[in-house]
């Protein structure tokens, strides 16, 4: 990292102490890449209230917004099992930065053909929600590849807290800014929001090279060269370590998006008793639209407000008492909580809070905690494998939540209280599989230097 250890410690340093230790040296890189994830946070939301506004106002094949958008994870799934492999051969031939200034370029473009479609009068519902889908997931895996990238495990450890608060406060703004704006211009606000991060790429990309002593040149040398290593789904499943990983994200997302459908059920039912009518009809629709994205922004605001002051004040201090291990059990328990109590006592009020509790943690502290299992792996683990676990299996999860909403709905008429319970048995299987991740993670922290990472050929 920057270079500088013996600097003395001045207030920048003093200022981001109350939230984790910083070193002298490593404050500026630290600032500029807290200020990317916020730009990213900050853009995804604004696009994220967008997209519900847009879906769950129209629907799409005869089906609601609601049931429509956790299907919809069956085709990005499908999508991403060519996306991801072509992703890992593109990150084979390229350096980093090139690789992350021609995911924004990519970006950037499609929101332009949104913009001007949506404008148009064509119905982008169900097109942008697919594609938001995959960006964000991407655009989030690719900033904590860069960091594990840029970090040692050590750093890391210290740092992610801090980085992540940007994370937590562009989640508070972005459904701030969704008031500024119709549907169709937040597009344009979030591609220059994300604007921002690629110079901010580029500015870290420069300082970490003109930085680069004696000991750190080599690192940064082969920083710059294109990612080798077998693909990602290769080394997800070779590695047992890695593998399990897969299994928390998958289970973790198959129980946040199930959760994700009660929200939405009880929004879309909110919106239909106060604005009665056919949702055919285009002003019955509008108005829903517009209710929905109020509803949504304000439940954002309230999520991200919770995480936030979860990130700034207790992730830093969870992990340095009870350690990565340790604050890997907090948040499948709290879904637990969360899921017990909407499948006993169910309704909008309950619902909302308990989603609250729920996403607010798991976008601070579990967040920070699943980045920080991939310090001690390789670049190709790094960039690759953890593309393949936080986009794919991200959105298998999700599918497999479909299938489940689907029977459950449809085939066995169980409803939310019975999806509930489903989840709280997933929950069960959350922890049993941090268990496991739990020991190895112990395993590779005392593996002694020069032996192989994980997704190096270590195996477990």
């Amino acid at each position: 990292m920057d270079a500088g250890s013996a600097k003395k410690t001045g207030w920048r340093e003093k200022i981001l102490s109350l939230f984790a230790k910083v070193e002298p040296g490593e404050v500026g890189v630290v600032l500029m890449m807290t200020l990317c994830v916020f730009m990213i946070l900050c853009a995804y939301y604004v696009l994220k209230t967008t997209r519900e506004g847009l879906i769950l106002s129209d629907g799409s094949f005869g089906l609601g917004g609601d049931e429509l958008k956790i299907y919809a994870s069956g085709a990005m799934a499908i999508l991403l099992m060519g996306i991801v492999p072509a992703y890992g051969a593109i990150a084979s031939r390229v350096s980093r930065l090139r690789l992350l200034n021609g995911s924004y370029i990519a970006v950037f473009i499609s929101l332009a053909a949104f913009y001007t479609l949506g404008n148009a009068g064509v119905s982008i519902g169900l097109a942008f929600l697919i594609w938001l889908g995959l960006v964000n997931v991407f655009l989030v895996a690719q900033f904590w590849s860069y960091a594990n990238d840029i970090y040692t495990e050590e750093q890391g450890k210290r740092l992610f807290a801090v980085i992540a608060i940007g994370g937590s406060l562009g989640a508070i703004v972005g459904p701030m800014l969704t008031k500024l704006a119709d549907t169709f211009t937040l597009m344009l606000l979030a591609a220059a929001l994300l604007a921002v991060c690629v110079l901010m790429f580029n500015l870290i990309n420069a300082r970490q090279k003109a930085a680069a002593g004696t000991k750190g040149a080599k690192k940064d040398a082969d920083a710059e060269k294109p990612i080798e290593g077998p693909g990602g789904f290769a080394l997800v499943f070779k590695d047992r370590y890695l593998l399990m990983i897969a299994g928390m994200v998958l289970i973790a997302n198959l129980v946040n998006s199930m959760g994700e459908f009660f929200l939405s059920n009880a929004a879309k039912l909110h919106a239909a008793n106060l604005i009665p009518g056919s949702e055919h009809d285009a002003a019955v629709s509008a108005g829903r639209r517009e209710l929905i994205k109020e509803f949504y922004g304000n439940f954002f605001f309230w999520v991200n407000l919770v995480g936030f002051l979860i990130q700034a004040f207790v992730v830093s201090r969870v992990i340095k008492w009870i350690g990565v291990r340790g604050a890997l059990f907090i948040m499948p328990v709290v879904a637990f909580g969360t899921y017990g109590a909407i499948a006993a006592i169910g309704g909008l009020v309950l619902t909302r809070a308990m989603k609250v509790a729920e996403n607010a943690t798991d976008y601070s502290l579990h967040n920070t905690v699943r980045q920080a299992l991939f310090l001690p792996t390789s670049r190709a683990a790094k960039y690759k494998a953890k593309a393949a676990i936080d986009v794919f299996f991200v959105r298998f999860g999700d599918t497999l939540s479909a299938i489940v909403v689907g029977v459950g709905l449809h085939s066995l008429d169980i409803g939310v209280p019975g999806l509930a319970l489903v989840n709280v048995g997933m929950c069960v299987l959350w922890i049993l599989l941090v268990i496991g991740i739990a020991r190895r993670h112990r395993q590779l922290a005392k593996t002694v230097e020069g032996e192989p990472k994980m997704g190096e050929g270590a195996t477990a």
